[in-house]
């Protein structure tokens, strides 16, 4: 599994905050923007992320970029709670 630590210590690194995020099975967030870049990393369950129009499933670990002013969506498509990080590019 991802380590939240490591990933917290790299994404401040790179100027990102990192929170914690969790969401039922079934639970979607859809058609987001954010005025700043976002990463994201899925430390378990089966999450979606559409990002401008194409469809993302990220394995556990595996970080997903999302550049600011991107309609994007979020979505547990598993059978189980997902447990995600997020991380905003923090401004100087």
């Amino acid at each position: 599994m991802a380590d939240r630590e490591e990933i917290s210590a790299d994404w401040a690194g790179r100027g990102f905050s990192c929170e914690l995020w969790t969401d039922p099975p079934g639970q979607r967030w859809e058609d987001f923007t954010h005025g700043t870049d976002e990463v994201v990393i899925v430390l378990e369950g089966e999450m979606e992320f559409e990002v401008g129009g194409e469809v993302h499933h990220p394995e556990p670990g595996e970080e997903l970029f999302i550049p600011a002013g991107v309609l994007h969506s979020a979505r547990n498509v598993g059978a189980t709670t997902a447990r995600w990080l997020f991380g905003y590019r923090q401004s100087s």
